[in-house]
């Protein structure tokens, strides 16, 4: 990445030309070794850190005039805070790549003429001028240090470069996803949109099973557009083809997966499952509750009411080190039945979408990324009022 963004940016090569410490950190420009003084004069170093807006895979732009600052509020000869710098207390969090960076504050300086920095040679070299000219001119010392970090190594799971992440600022919260390796059992309607979200989140590694063909119907209740040439082949096909240019770290497998599949899934984290069929899920089941790993199980039950369709959408956690005993209270089915309705082909796109997103937010919850006020084992949705109910605690009194 550091090679890439100073060949195709003038404005960044020439900070590095300049001698500037410059490094790149989860979709930021960080600038080190910039030297200002502290209020009783003495000599600091701190950091700007500055959002890089993606415009395509190699070329970035700057999103406004403000910065970030790793260090406290500089202060000019005589002791005084360095006025007309806006801002204030602001923690932002950078990935490990930059660990050293602690970034305590932002400012907000505008330039009086135009209004707005041309690009971030204008940003950083206006900034440093008004934090670090007091420190030069007391100890001789410069900010051009011609220290870059090149050796930093990106997270190669995605193909474009997150920029989402650090537009919001929640790099430490995305961090907690690199070394999960996720497995979606199954790619009907809810499955293709867990697939989805999952391949938008940035997990190390996701494997998918299913050994159906594509056809007219999945099209209705699944994300993304139809091409015609897709009709017929395999929903590993598919969707490996949809999704490979987006990210690394895909496998999608036109696998039947059972009891004996252990192989299949070594190294597996975490794992949804998303089949309709009973027998199929009870091997699955079994399969992680052995070797122990954690999963979230969707269902969907459909009934006519009064011209109208009404049911549950059902979203069950089974932890690792209590998996058989959700398994034993029979939340889920585990035996073929009749077919149901869902089974007829009835397109529910919205319903797949809902389940899935319950489903990866319950994830999420899990992996800390999302507050999690009630640790719920068992959601049950409501069609017919819309509320959902919680179920987080199965022991008897």
């Amino acid at each position: 990445m550091f090679q890439k963004l100073v060949n195709h940016n003038d404005d960044i090569r020439r900070l590095v030309e300049k001698g500037y410490a410059v490094a790149f950190d989860s979709n930021y420009l960080v600038v080190r070794d910039i030297p200002y003084l502290g209020k009783e004069g003495d000599l600091r170093n701190g950091a700007f850190v500055t959002k890089l807006v993606f415009i395509d895979q190699n070329r970035v732009a700057q999103e406004d005039h403000q910065v970030f600052f790793a260090g406290e509020h500089p202060c000019q000869l005589d002791g005084t805070p360095i006025a007309n710098l806006g801002g204030g207390p602001t923690p932002l969090a950078l990935g490990e790549k930059c660990a050293d960076v602690v970034v305590e504050r932002s400012f907000s300086n505008k330039p009086k003429v135009e209004g707005k920095f041309s690009d971030f040679f204008a940003k950083i070299e206006s900034y440093t001028g008004i934090i670090s000219g007091p420190a030069i001119e007391r100890y001789g010392v410069t900010p051009y240090t011609f220290r870059v970090d090149s050796n930093i190594h990106d997270n190669n799971v995605f193909k474009f470069q997150d920029t989402l992440t650090s537009r919001a600022e929640i790099t430490d919260l995305a961090g907690k996803f690199e070394n999960e390796v996720v497995a979606v059992f199954g790619l009907g309607g809810t499955g293709a949109y867990l697939l989805d979200f999952l391949v938008k989140t940035p997990v190390r590694e996701i494997r998918a099973f299913d050994l159906d063909g594509y056809h007219v119907h999945n099209a209705f209740r699944s994300p993304g557009k139809l091409d015609p040439g897709e009709l017929g082949k395999s929903k590993a096909e598919v969707y490996q083809s949809r999704y490979e240019n987006f990210r690394n770290g895909l496998r999608i497998m036109p696998e039947y997966v059972d009891a004996t599949s252990s192989e299949a899934i070594d190294g597996v984290t975490f794992a949804f499952v998303c089949v309709d069929k009973g027998s199929s899920r009870a091997g699955i089941f079994e399969l992680l509750i052995d070797k122990g790993i954690p999963f979230i199980d969707v269902g969907m039950g459909l009934s006519r009411k009064q011209c109208t369709l009404t049911g549950m959408v059902r979203t069950t956690y089974y932890p690792s080190d209590s998996g058989a005993e959700m398994r034993d209270r029979q939340l889920a089915e585990l035996n073929d039945g009749p077919e149901g309705l869902y089974r007829t082909n009835i397109q529910i796109a919205e319903l797949n979408a809902l389940n899935a997103s319950l489903a990866i937010i319950r994830y999420k919850q899990l992996r800390g990324f999302y507050f999690e006020e009630i640790s719920n084992l068992h959601l049950l949705f409501g069609i017919d009022d819309l509320k959902i109910a919680g179920e987080s605690n199965f022991n008897e009194d």
